[in-house]
């Protein structure tokens, strides 16, 4: 068979994903009961058409996990959905048909919804198969299918009858782009600066005034009562008395709460309907009556008065112009302020009341810390993260959205009395707007007609029930559950990780995962996020057509250390693709010593020199230290240990000091051969989870006739042997390293060939038992540097050095001499190297031309020394850690 002089990936890669699809190696065996399983919980991606970098970062770490776990023996479930539900394919098809959602008969712009999203999932699909990512297809389900959103419905049933989710009207926050409903976990916080106002008050019945600062005056219409801290003592005379609010004229009281902040603003506060979460404890604490003010739009309403109708943005100037037409504004100061806004559109977020349903996490939170803790954290910090967010929850999880697109809530409500009706398990999955209820009467009023609920799940219901649903729920396999790994990225710590482990503790009363690895965001070449908007977009599928899936991956998996922030590299791809074709020219060339009969030879019938044996210490060491990293996802560490061993070992060292052995027939040749069928196999094996389409080219190429097994990826992962791993070996190897490195930069320093001849080659150490040593790799040495003649020795060699000549450094000499630079050089080119030699020993020369006398530093000179041994000269190299003395024997090579 004819071996191609390069790899070509874009040949390769779509090859081997067609052999593996119908080998169907990446299947999980649910057949299977005796291999222990491996559980990978594989966050299931909005499908909006586009697979980013970010997802190519985030499925190649998955995916080496799961090669890896497979090689160990494990019976992988490396699953995938699509997370089809929300806003983002609303507004996608809204502007694909230019239409707006309320055109339509909600049935029918579902159907366009689950339309696009097919498109988009068949594109993604084929991305993710171009990358070689080893997902077991068959456990592919979509959340908006009815197989997959009856399993949310029957969690949400479940949850309602243990009480665990209810309905009531409750303050939530409310994004006026998106109009609906959104969770804790879905308002991101932006630091911006705003204006904060300080408005006087009139207090009522006495003619004075009272200062209030707010960053947000279009409140004062909803303002319900101010606010003072009790052991603020410039307030105490006001508690009890009551203020007009500008410039509706509303009375209020001043009340005391030890909640309030005396040194912001003036420290007098007004508790509005809703201007933040305080005020909602407040008017939750006081009782206070609630003024709905702002629409779900972002309008204000009626109880703006004039200002109805206007945006908020409008309703601050337009506040802010009429009190300050009034003299009522004090003075304005610029304020840092951290803004909550929608996670997806980046619009303010209001806070609103609303009839919602919720699930009642608040009491669950102490346990969710509490399994959190017992789950291992990769990197660690990230729980801290985790901890902090459930500590910062205010509020229960508003579950309902107004959309569209999404699970349809199993509730009717009793079109007289309103009482809800929740469907029963069996029934589901239910459309409410097109079933019937499960019952013919209200259980309340007797009533036989019905209204559906209209509101919609969270996204978030469907897609925090995934390790439950790989797992067959309701009907548990234990094998399955909980989850052995749970990826994803640092932004969805607060989402997704918190809503897998309160669902699935509510539901099942277990946590759902048992390792939670995190990954970081991917960078543009210019240090920030990468996003279209920011001109550093690189698009994932150019990138892999230039170079392939596997030089993309390499780049994955060493930018940066687990959880950390990759920036994107071209540079880094670059290498990948060419450690592939260094690592290509390797094999081909040891191809004729890759043979059935080196494939079954036993090491201790191998010729094995100390070269083979460093070189298989090594290979058994690495993979100790793989192995190690691979289990503790430090995914960088491994593949930058394995491209170190192949590179600079392997390549560049090991291979270039066996040739002549190889070229000569030596009678060890078989040692060297042993040895590179073992660690080309061995290190192929090692990159098998990062590099799978080339690594699967290699074994397909040069193994698969002697190894007998259909894949590289159906190997066994590489154990160490114990008895390979020999320190002295390596100690010696390293030393064979130095010294032929140190020969190769003479060589290349004097623009010699590597294949030029060095006459001679004196090796000196004072200590004994390394001389004899080194006796051991003198002929490797010689055969690998062209040495004729090589000698070890303990005792110390006699050298002289002899002084050639001395010429002006002119660079130093120019500025300080200037007219007489050239008297200087005209006396040292005359003066004998014997008296020069002796004024060096003084630290400086002095030469005298006309009567005048110049001193000269050693600094300001150029001299030249040659060192020889009984007359003939040598070139003499020191090396460090040992100590050794290369003396090389120019025998006029080099000199003119």
């Amino acid at each position: 068979m004819e071996i191609p002089k390069e790899y070509n990936p874009l040949s390769a890669e779509p090859k081997w994903q067609k052999y593996w699809d119908a080998l169907g190696i990446h299947r999980f065996r649910h057949d299977d009961h005796r291999a222990p399983t491996y559980v990978i919980d594989t966050p299931p991606p909005y499908p909006s058409g586009e697979f980013h970098m970010g997802t190519a970062l985030n499925w190649t770490y998955f995916d080496i996990v799961a090669r890896y776990k497979r090689m160990r023996g494990f019976n992988v479930l490396f699953p995938q959905g699509w997370d089809c539900h929300g806003l983002p394919t609303e507004v996608q098809v809204e502007r694909k048909y230019g239409i707006r959602k309320g055109d339509l008969p909600a049935e029918k712009f579902r159907e366009l919804c689950v339309q696009l999203t097919t498109e988009n999932i068949a594109h993604m699909k084929e991305e993710m198969n171009s990358f070689g990512f080893s997902i077991d297809w068959s456990t592919e389900y979509r959340t908006m299918d009815p197989s997959y959103y009856g399993k949310t419905q029957l969690s949400f049933v479940q949850l309602y009858k243990r009480g665990l989710i209810y309905r009531g009207e409750h303050p939530v926050n409310w994004c006026p782009r998106c109009e609906t409903a959104i969770a804790d976990a879905e308002v991101e916080y932006q630091d911006k600066k705003t204006l904060l106002h300080y408005i006087k008050f009139k207090i009522a019945g006495e003619g004075g005034t009272l200062t209030i600062a707010t960053t947000r005056p279009e409140y004062l219409p909803a303002c319900v009562v101010v606010a003072v801290h009790p052991a603020d003592q410039r307030y105490r005379s006001y508690i009890g008395k009551r203020l007009e609010v500008p410039p509706f004229g509303q009375l209020v009281e001043i009340i005391e709460d030890e909640e309030v902040d005396p040194s912001f603003g003036t420290g007098v506060v007004m508790v509005c309907t809703f201007g933040d979460k305080t005020d909602v404890r407040w008017v939750k604490r006081y009782k206070l009556p609630v003024i709905k003010l702002i629409d779900e739009k972002g309008r204000m309403t009626e109880a703006a008065k004039k200002y109805s109708g206007m945006t908020v943005e409008e309703a601050r100037q337009a506040i802010v112009a009429d009190l300050r037409a009034r003299g009522l504004i004090e003075k304005q100061e610029e304020l840092p302020h951290s803004v909550g806004v929608c996670w997806r559109c980046k619009t303010p977020v209001e806070i609103l009341s609303k009839p919602q349903w919720f699930m009642r996490v608040l009491a669950l939170n102490d346990r969710v810390i509490e399994e959190a803790k017992k789950v291992r954290w990769v990197p660690d910090y990230m729980l801290t993260r985790f901890i902090d967010w459930v500590k910062s929850m205010d509020w229960d999880w508003v579950i309902s959205r107004q959309r569209i697109f999404a699970t349809p809530i199993p509730v009717w409500y009793c079109a007289k009395c309103k009482e809800p009706v929740v469907a029963e398990e069996e029934q589901l999955p239910v459309v409410p707007a097109r079933d019937r209820p499960p019952v013919d009467r209200c259980p309340r009023c007797g009533n036989e007609s019905f209204e559906p609920e209209q509101d919609v799940l969270d996204t978030w219901m469907d897609s925090s029930i995934t390790i439950a649903a790989h797992a067959g729920w309701p009907q548990i396999d234990p094998r399955l559950f909980p989850a052995d790994l749970q990826p994803n990225g640092t932004d969805i710590i607060r989402t997704w990780d918190y809503y897998l482990m309160v669902r699935h503790l509510a539901l099942l009363n277990q946590a759902p995962y048992r390792t939670v690895l995190i990954n970081g965001m991917v960078l543009g070449t210019d240090g920030r996020a990468m996003h279209k908007s920011l001109g550093n977009y690189v698009d994932s599928s150019k990138a892999r057509d230039k170079y392939g899936a596997d030089a993309l991956r390499q780049w994955a998996a060493i930018g940066a250390s687990t959880g950390a922030d990759v920036p994107f590299s071209w540079k880094d791809v670059e290498f990948g693709y060419r450690f592939m074709r260094k690592f290509w020219n390797a094999v081909r060339f040891a191809r004729p010593y890759l043979n059935s009969e080196i494939a079954r030879r036993d090491r201790s019938r191998a010729h094995l020199r100390p070269v083979d044996r460093w070189m298989l210490s090594r290979l058994n060491r690495l993979i100790k230290e793989v192995t190690s990293w691979l289990e503790d996802f430090q995914f960088n560490r491994a593949l930058g240990e394995i491209h170190n061993f192949i590179w600079h070992e392997l390549c560049d060292m090991y291979i270039e000091e066996i040739k002549h052995r190889l070229y000569s027939g030596d009678k060890t040749v078989d040692g060297a051969a042993f040895t590179l069928y073992h660690v080309i196999l061995t290190s192929i094996k090692l990159l098998a989870p990062f590099i799978p389409h080339f690594t699967e080219e290699v074994y397909q190429t040069f193994f698969a006739n002697f190894e007998g097994l259909p894949s590289i990826h159906a190997s066994e992962w590489p154990k160490p042997d114990e008895a390979a791993i020999d320190e002295a070996a390596e100690s010696l190897g390293e030393i064979t390293n130095k010294i032929v490195s140190a020969l190769r930069q003479f060589k290349s320093t004097r623009k010699m060939a590597l294949n030029t001849e060095i006459p001679g080659l004196e090796i000196y150490t004072p200590n004994r038992e390394l001389a004899k040593r080194l006796e051991e790799i003198a002929d490797d040495v010689a055969g690998t540097m062209q040495v004729r003649e090589i000698k070890i020795t303990s005792e110390k060699p006699e050298l002289e050095e002899r002084l050639i000549s001395v010429e002006p450094n002119f660079a130093k000499l120019g500025p300080r001499l200037r007219g007489d630079l050239k008297i200087v050089a005209e006396a040292l080119r005359r003066a004998r190297p014997e008296e020069l030699s002796e004024q060096l020993k003084r630290g400086f020369i002095e030469v005298g031309e006309a009567g005048k006398t110049i001193k000269l530093s050693i600094d300001e000179l150029k001299i030249t020394r040659v060192t020889e041994r009984r007359g003939q000269r040598v070139e003499v190299i020191d090396l460090a850690d040992p100590a050794l003395t290369l003396l090389v024997s120019l025998g006029g090579l080099g000199e003119e």
